[in-house]
């Protein structure tokens, strides 16, 4: 099958045809035909499948033809709102459809002066067109098609009050389509409130499992080597653009001083940020200006940027679908990715039960930096580290624990021990391998377990 068998408006198949299109994806094969009959929809998939062109070539192919004017595209975020725009905007140019992106952080002004000039596709987040409607600022602009995108996640960032609202203010006699990677509850609810005999395609599969074409690692580490362990993973990966996801804002931060500190360039995404700094940010990651983007869950959402070729998990994320949802940035369009997953022996339970709950093939991994020689200047850097360190208080009582071992094997093992920590300029190994984390473990099971039985003995006095 090929976007010919579409029989779209020979301007909308210009465009089609300049942006490279030739085979429809499965989204775009079922899809296409159901929005062009004027049915209502409910699709689900995940972003990076084509849903844009699913839902946007059918929509600007009737504009096209004359059978409706005007169409409203509804996204979670300002980056997703302005991504569509942009692709609707270049796949409907030689039709001279015109696009308009609304949302929060900027001006009315322009915005409702465009529509009431008469764009015929206004793509928009959920905040702002409420506001615009309970003002009766845009009571002219009356879509006959209207699509809820990515709504899962509109679920999730507390929009579907807003949503149930927005329709509201809309004409009853619309085809409404519904795009969402999930299908929780509450989206169902709202499937059944807002469309009328929908039809249902899913190109998903199993909800809870990860592509099996990217490669997904994990190293353990102890908890100070983060910072070092994300520096040589990315002079040793040979990545495009990567995105390295951290729980926090203010993680966020300090790991993008850190990095540009050390030479790479990398910016940072998160919902503190002006919304302008936040567009220049995404426009240079998308234009590879900035090759590596640290970023929150939540500033990541929407976010379909094309060759990622690494996902980094600074930090494990909370939840299973959150893993998915992150690694799923990288392996798009067929090609290959990586995803890499930094867990220190604590967090290694909550590894595995998201291995278990996704179906995710992880494996762990080991990279040795440096050749393993001892140079001059490795040396003396550990020579005047030494120097430096001010001796420990109660170092008498740990030397009296080391009966078994004597002090020239002590000495060689505890300056092995340092290096190993990852001083540079020598050769050293990031991640346990499986001996070890298997010891770890085991000693940390058994701390539990003694922790455990002096809390009980405790309650028992």
């Amino acid at each position: 099958m090929t976007f010919q068998d579409f029989d779209f408006h020979r301007d909308i198949a210009k465009g089609v045809k300049i942006a490279g299109f030739k085979e429809p994806s499965p989204i775009q094969k079922e899809a296409i035909p159901i929005i062009a009959a004027g049915n209502d929809l409910v699709g689900q998939a995940h972003t990076g499948t084509g849903k844009t062109a699913a839902f946007g070539l059918p929509m600007m192919d009737m504009i096209a033809k004359g059978q409706i004017e005007r169409a409203l595209v509804i996204t979670p975020t300002r980056e997703l709102a302005t991504q569509v725009s942009d692709e609707l905007y270049h796949l409907g140019r030689f039709a001279g459809i015109r696009t308009l992106t609304v949302y929060g952080g900027v001006g009315y002004g322009r915005q409702i002066a465009l529509i009431h000039k008469g764009v015929q596709i206004v793509v928009a987040t959920p905040g702002r067109l409420k506001d615009l409607y309970r003002k009766g600022k845009i009571d002219v602009f009356n879509p006959e098609i209207v699509v809820l995108d990515e709504a899962d996640e509109m679920l999730d960032m507390g929009f579907l009050d807003d949503i149930k609202e927005i329709f509201e203010y809309i004409p009853q006699n619309r085809q409404t389509l519904l795009f969402s990677a999930t299908m929780p509850t509450p989206i169902k609810q709202l499937a059944d409130q807002i469309l009328y005999q929908p039809e249902f395609i899913s190109v998903v599969g199993d909800e809870a499992t990860t592509n099996n074409i990217i490669d997904q690692r994990y190293f353990v580490i102890n908890e100070s080597q983060r910072d070092e362990t994300i520096v040589q993973l990315l002079e040793a990966e040979n990545f495009n653009k990567c995105l390295i996801f951290c729980r926090m804002k203010r993680e966020v931060d300090r790991l993008t001083e850190h990095l540009q500190a050390m030479g790479f360039a990398a910016s940072g995404l998160h919902g503190d940020m002006e919304q302008i700094e936040r567009e220049t940010v995404v426009k240079s990651y998308r234009r590879a200006q900035t090759k590596i983007l640290v970023a929150t869950d939540v500033a990541a959402r929407g976010l379909d940027v094309k060759d990622v070729t690494h996902v980094f998990n600074y930090h494990i994320p909370f939840d299973p679908q959150s893993y998915v949802h992150r690694i799923g940035r990288t392996g798009r369009a067929g090609k290959s990715g990586q995803a890499i997953t930094l867990v220190t022996t604590e967090e290694f339970r909550e590894l595995q039960r998201i291995q278990k709950e996704v179906g995710a093939e992880m494996r762990l991994d080991t990279l040795v930096v440096g050749d393993g020689s001892l140079s001059q200047e490795s040396i003396d850097f550990m020579i005047q580290k030494l120097e430096e360190t001010a001796i420990h208080p109660h170092i008498d009582k740990a030397l009296q624990s080391l009966s078994r071992m004597d002090q020239g094997t002590f000495i060689k093992k505890a300056l092995s021990y340092m290096l190993s920590e990852g001083q540079s300029g020598t050769g050293f190994q990031i991640g346990y391998d499986a001996s070890e984390v298997e010891h770890m473990l085991h000693e940390h099971q058994q701390d539990q377990k003694q922790t455990g039985s002096n809390k009980r003995k405790k309650r028992r006095r």
